[in-house]
């Protein structure tokens, strides 16, 4: 194969020129008044008065926040699948399926082809900022592999066809790129992720991959079906991909998963990249090193806002941008896009971590925020204590989940986490550290803990593959797939904890 990077390599100085002298404010607003423009003659535009936009002020005036749901039920379902110049110039000839973290029904995310093109850019930042860390870098001479779902597209009326995102993003890759990708088509058009995951691990195996991406849980299921089919106990990526330069990650918070990964990568020169990518579009890339944020793509098709949490279902929320939004403050993110989304609650929480260049680090989900007894716990704090109980107890763990147990007779209020975990430990000591880190951080919890309202919660330890099975069972595994880590009932639990230990 021939070796492009010294093509990517041209590219990635311009590119790197261009990130340094960009003023992030004036990126964000030419942004916006691209969007507006181009969406001033369509039937959102109009009736949202879109030739009247002067100012980002102006802006938020004239378009109110709004979830999938409203979008979907004002703006896509009237006419779908055949939306033509509702939200976006021309049709929409793609739908990306995603269900997210929920388990609720599936959606319809729309993907311009404006939107196909800032997904190949923001790929080819995320390669430039490799070869600014990795000068000696070779990495088109072989292939990358990214571990997506299906690549088959179901066609829903004439030019208009819905599927996977990895399927839309191989239905628009460039002809020279295709014979970079790995697996092939035969594979990569496999519905079923346990069969295709088997068969991308027999391929794989001799191939020159110099890139792997995906979601840290399914990454490391491949990994051991690699291993398997290697027949070796030398347990480093290493060892089957010598080559290998960049471990791609993103989707769920990677703590949990760092030790796995950085012995999989002991003795190799591959980095690990985190992403931030959603289907919504594509939102930031790790430019330094880990827990440094993620750096906001600001000149690709997004015009980006930042509403307080709390104040997200208010009639009035305070909408802040980058020109005025504030370090260290929790924001629901909110995306305006190439694909049509306008003020569209993408459902994440952020903090802003630096300015120059603007960085955030992805603090949970809107979602991911319990109150089941008055607590008002976020997922931030959840993870955070689940992480600092293993860390004390110096266990290793994988998948988790936390939420409420209701009282019943005999059983005062309380929470649960099931939580995988390699060898046998004690529960009890899991539960006390548990509970003291969440009383340190959350003055509810700990006065209702004082006071004797909540009960101590309950950890169960699950084998590691509990949550793969589990998710199996939903229909829900591999591709973009996530183990929600915070719910709302016990209805999760009583699926999951089944022979635990």
């Amino acid at each position: 194969m021939i070796d492009a990077t010294a093509l990517l390599r041209f590219y990635a100085a311009a590119r790197m020129t261009r990130l340094r002298r960009l003023d992030p404010v004036q990126a964000q607003l030419r942004t916006l008044r691209h969007l507006i423009r181009m969406a001033a003659g369509t039937d959102f535009g109009r009736a949202h008065d879109f030739r009247r936009i002067r100012t980002v002020a102006d802006y938020q005036t004239a378009v109110p926040l709004r979830r999938y749901d409203d979008i979907w039920r004002d703006w896509i379902a009237p006419s779908f699948p055949v939306v033509r110049n509702r939200i976006w110039p021309g049709t929409i000839p793609y739908y990306a399926l995603s269900s997210g973290t929920s388990g609720a029904r599936t959606k319809h995310i729309p993907v311009t082809r404006a939107m196909a093109r800032a997904n190949r850019r923001a790929t080819l930042d995320l390669l430039a900022h490799h070869l600014q860390h990795c000068p000696q870098s070779r990495v088109l001479r072989g292939k990358s592999l990214m571990l997506g779902g299906s690549t088959d597209l179901t066609p829903l009326a004439p030019g208009v066809e819905a599927g996977d995102l990895s399927g839309i993003a191989q239905r628009e890759v460039p002809w020279w790129a295709r014979a970079r990708l790995f697996p092939p088509a035969d594979i990569a058009l496999i519905p079923d992720w346990d069969r295709k995951a088997e068969r991308i691990a027999e391929a794989a195996l001799g191939e020159d991959l110099r890139v792997i991406g995906g979601t840290p849980t399914w990454l490391l299921v491949l990994f051991e079906r690699l291993f398997e089919k290697a027949g070796t106990a030398d347990r480093h990526l290493g060892a089957l991909f010598p080559e290998l330069e960049l471990l791609v990650h993103g989707g769920v918070r990677f703590d949990p998963f760092r030790a796995q990964f950085e012995r999989l990568l002991a003795g190799s020169r591959a980095e690990l990249r985190e992403v931030y990518p959603a289907s919504e579009g594509f939102v930031a890339i790790a430019d330094r090193r880990p827990g440094e944020g993620l750096r906001l793509l600001l000149d690709n098709g997004i015009f980006f806002e930042f509403v307080p949490v709390a104040e997200i279902d208010a009639a009035r929320p305070t909408r802040h941008w980058l020109g005025n939004a504030e370090m260290g403050q929790d924001y629901a993110l909110i995306l305006s896009t190439n694909a049509g989304l306008w003020s569209y609650i993408l459902g994440d929480t952020v903090r802003l971590v630096d300015r120059t260049p603007p960085r955030i680090l992805v603090s949970g989900r809107i979602s991911y925020f319990l109150n089941a007894f008055g607590e008002h716990l976020t997922g931030e704090q959840i993870e955070e204590a689940v992480l600092g109980a293993a860390s004390a107890m110096g266990v290793e763990i994988g998948e988790f989940m936390f939420g409420p147990r209701f009282p019943r007779e005999g059983r005062q209020p309380s929470h649960q986490l099931a939580v995988e975990c390699a060898a046998a430990a004690d529960r009890d000591r899991f539960s006390e550290l548990l509970d003291q880190a969440l009383r340190r951080s959350n003055a509810n919890f700990g006065d209702d803990r004082q006071y004797g309202r909540l009960a101590p919660p309950l950890v169960t330890l699950v084998p590691p593959g509990r949550f793969a099975d589990w998710m199996r069972g939903r229909g829900k595994l591999g591709g973009q797939h996530k183990v929600p880590r915070v719910v709302q009932d016990e209805r999760p639990f009583d699926e999951l904890l089944q022979d635990s230990f």
